[in-house]
């Protein structure tokens, strides 16, 4: 990790930078698939799934027989941690259901919302080196709870043609109705057009690569919602002297193992937490199966020294972190300060993974700094808010003169004429 003492102010922008692709040639490589997978729908999707995950797949929709199979597959221990995961998350999620009451706004003014589900979603699930059955639970759950009347997932097959089975598993239990063994572009534009296989969605969800977050970003310009702009994995740990140097490494390297175009951002105050760290990264690095992940990530990723915590928040706040671990002696109030973060873990005893898997909250989280815009995946995320309104003729006759004035004054006749005709013909 590239260390960095008290930088100044005009050199965090440099310094906060993340990993990219070159964009150009990003969006040109994925624009071609969309476009192939739009005009040919299942014969392309077969041919990039060919080219890119290696197999044959007379059929993309995984069958009965083959859930049941890979069920028989997860481990009674893993079943139970999925099981408790999904136990959480179903109460952390179902709590976020908010009354919408009706608003009279002035009187015979009746105004309010209704929160309806969005009725087609599509959930993307990583694959490849680490098969992701935790985001099942994340994204499907939260739907099923909004009612969504269809849910598809999709995740790329492996070279013999099968989904890892927690995934799978994982499906079953948090109420996916439709999986396809289809990964990477072709999904997002499986999901996004739909295919003689693959029905059409509204909303697509989901974490992935820079491929990935490219094709959701150029889908959602032609008729498809997304979720967020949500790529590689990032934690920053926000330090001082009273943090645990194991604890921060470990922290670092949770998310340094995801991939090579992962990032790990240390900021502290206390200068012989670095060093520490250090050495504790050392250490838990080479008994890691995916180090040689981790080590491409580290080199990513810095530790950045600075003088006050008022200046460590700053800059946490123009990071604006995927993942934030507070370990500070006043977290909670360090927490108050922070206003640009996905998801925030306070103190030494609340690892990322806790969230990644477990305590309830939602992992799909925004990242490369779209925290300063974007929310996490929630119960809303799964919802429209469609609005309501009823108007006695008491009601109008009131509004009128101000309705009347405003659309005239826009030279908006026909908008002046819908009152006039209802009060004064």
């Amino acid at each position: 990790m590239q260390i960095i003492n008290y930088p100044t102010r005009d050199t965090w922008a440099n310094i906060l930078t993340r990993p990219v692709f070159d964009s150009l040639t990003l969006f040109e490589t994925v624009g071609h698939v969309l476009e192939d997978v739009r005009t040919k729908g299942d014969e392309a999707v077969r041919t990039y799934t060919r080219k890119f995950d290696g197999v044959e797949l007379a059929s993309f929709e995984v069958t009965k027989a083959e859930t049941e199979a890979a069920e028989k597959l997860v481990s009674p221990l893993l079943k139970q941690a999925i099981e408790m995961a999904k136990r959480n998350i179903w109460k952390f999620h179902s709590e976020q259901q908010l009354e919408l009451k009706e608003i009279q706004t002035s009187p015979g003014v009746y105004c309010w919302q209704k929160a309806i589900a969005i009725e087609k979603v599509g959930l993307y699930i990583p694959g490849g080196t680490a098969p992701l059955f935790s985001t099942v639970l994340m994204l499907a759950i939260p739907a099923q709870i909004a009612e969504c009347k269809e849910i598809i997932l999709c995740s790329p097959p492996d070279k013999e043609g099968k989904i890892h089975p927690a995934i799978l598993y994982a499906a079953k239990v948090a109420g996916v109705h439709r999986v396809f063994k289809i990964g990477g572009t072709q999904a997002i534009a499986a999901m996004a057009y739909g295919t003689e296989s693959v029905p059409k969605v509204y909303k697509i969800f989901g974490p992935g690569n820079q491929y990935v977050t490219a094709a959701k970003q150029l889908v959602s310009l032609k008729g498809v919602a997304i979720d967020m702009p949500a790529g590689p994995s990032e934690v920053e740990v926000l330090a001082d002297e009273t943090a645990n140097p194991a604890f921060v490494a470990s922290d670092l390297l949770s998310q340094a193992e995801h991939g090579i175009d992962s990032q790990s951002i240390l900021i502290t105050t206390n200068k012989e937490l670095i060093e520490k760290v250090q050495a504790e990264i050392d250490l838990q690095l080479e008994l890691l199966p995916r180090k040689n992940f981790a080590k491409k990530a580290l080199k990513n990723s810095k530790i950045i020294l600075v003088r006050t915590m008022e200046e460590a928040v700053a800059m946490t706040n123009e990071y604006a972190p995927e993942h934030l671990i507070i370990a500070t002696r006043y977290y909670k109030g360090v927490a108050e300060n922070i206003v640009n973060a996905g998801s925030v873990f306070l103190g030494n005893y609340t690892p990322e993974s806790a969230g990644d898997y477990a305590s309830g909250t939602n992992h799909t989280l925004p990242t490369n700094g779209h925290a300063k815009a974007y929310s996490g995946v929630n119960l809303d995320s799964f919802l429209r808010k469609v609005t309501f309104q009823e108007i006695t003729k008491e009601g109008l006759t009131n509004l009128s003169n101000a309705i009347i004035l405003m659309a005239e004054n826009e030279e908006l006749q026909a908008h002046s004429n819908a009152v006039k005709i209802r009060l004064f013909k």
